[in-house]
């Protein structure tokens, strides 16, 4: 996964492993599910164990098609209603990438990376920087601002055709 950096004290930290992430990730909701008093039905379970196998950013329509490869009886508002619950149990992030979807993406712990999205085929990159992270930490710091959280997304488009997917939608 990388290194990811403290905001407030500027050193690198060790990400957790993937096991130990899912491991917390899982007793997260777990925990947000019983204050919330909601059940763990067989569907959901389906549908959170699919968006935990996922990788990279995943649509409801593209989660739903997943998850049917097993469970064929799932059903749209399902997997909407569970995208839902966990996002809101800050066990993934929505995001919107100027395309009218919503996509979802597991939340990593410790971890925090930014986006480059090509315009022509949608394609999604995600990077780490560790100097836009120190450069930005010290703009705001110049202009007296602590920053708590951001979202990083640069827009433009694949520099060569031969890896732009943009024909292969």
């Amino acid at each position: 996964m990388g290194q990811a950096t403290n905001s407030k004290t500027g050193q690198s930290k060790a990400a957790p492993s993937k096991g130990a992430e899912l491991a917390e990730l899982r007793r997260r909701l777990e925990s947000y599910m019983d204050s919330e008093g909601l059940r763990s039905t067989e569907q959901r379970r389906a549908v959170t164990e699919e968006f935990f196998r996922s990788k990279g950013h995943l649509t409801i329509d593209d989660l739903l098609a997943q998850v049917r490869k097993e469970n064929p009886k799932v059903g749209y508002a399902t997997v909407y209603r569970t995208l839902k619950m966990l996002a809101d149990s800050g066990v993934a992030n929505e995001r919107h990438f100027n395309d009218g979807l919503s996509r979802y993406e597991i939340a990593h712990l410790g971890h925090h990376h930014d986006h480059l999205i090509c315009t022509e085929c949608d394609a999604i990159l995600e990077f780490e920087d560790e100097e836009i992270e120190r450069l930005q930490e010290e703009l705001a710091r110049k202009k007296g601002f602590q920053l708590t959280r951001h979202k990083h997304e640069l827009y433009g488009h694949c520099i060569s055709p031969k890896y732009c997917r943009k024909d292969k939608k």
